[in-house]
């Protein structure tokens, strides 16, 4: 359990993310720094989320204090090797909705765990089953959780979650945005 005493600093924004990481019992501060998230063209679509984590935790090395491990995290959606990022606008949102009703897509989410002496970057990986969406509550879901800060356009954790998919492969934490368990895990190496 003494990797639940390790202070994590968290690079992130995400309301997720710190709720995940207040459920499991980490000490945590947030310090979170605005960094472009783009990436090479031609990187593969399961490598860009943990290219993208390790990115926010480099770049935010001076935010690091005593034994801390900063914690970086980016999670992007799958469908047919193309990655359904956070939509731009409400047609955007019902675009993508469309596209990911009654199939089965990826979530990966990188992490990038840092101190002054090493650097761990790793993934989880969840695949998700959609049952069909009509257009009447693909417009419910976006009017009512205006998905538009959300990768593949909605949350695990809302509406759409909770009546709209039928199986989950991977954690369910992940597919919210940090797969807990790792983070446990690998914080092991920081001990």
């Amino acid at each position: 359990m003494q990797t639940l005493e390790l202070p994590i600093i968290l690079v992130s924004k995400s309301p997720r993310r710190r709720q995940l990481l207040e459920q499991a019992g980490f000490p945590f501060t947030i310090k979170p720094q605005d960094v472009p998230e783009d990436y090479p063209d031609e990187m593969p679509v399961e490598e860009v989320a943990p290219f993208l984590a390790q990115k926010k935790v480099r770049a935010s090395m001076h935010a690091l204090q005593g034994n801390g491990v900063l914690l970086g995290a980016d999670s992007v959606v799958i469908l047919d090797g193309v990655i359904y990022e956070k939509p731009k606008d409400r047609a955007d949102a019902q675009r993508i909705l469309r596209e990911l009703s009654g199939r089965e897509h990826t979530v990966i989410t990188g992490v990038c765990l840092a101190n002054a002496k090493q650097e761990r970057v790793f993934s989880g990986v969840s695949r998700v089953h959609f049952d069909k969406l009509s257009d009447e509550e693909i417009d419910f879901y976006i009017d009512k959780y205006q998905p538009y800060d959300k990768a593949g356009a909605y949350a695990i954790q809302e509406w759409i979650g909770l009546c709209k998919i039928n199986k989950i492969e991977g954690t369910y934490a992940n597919i919210m945005g940090l797969p807990v368990d790792l983070v446990y895990q690998e914080l092991q190496h920081f001990l």
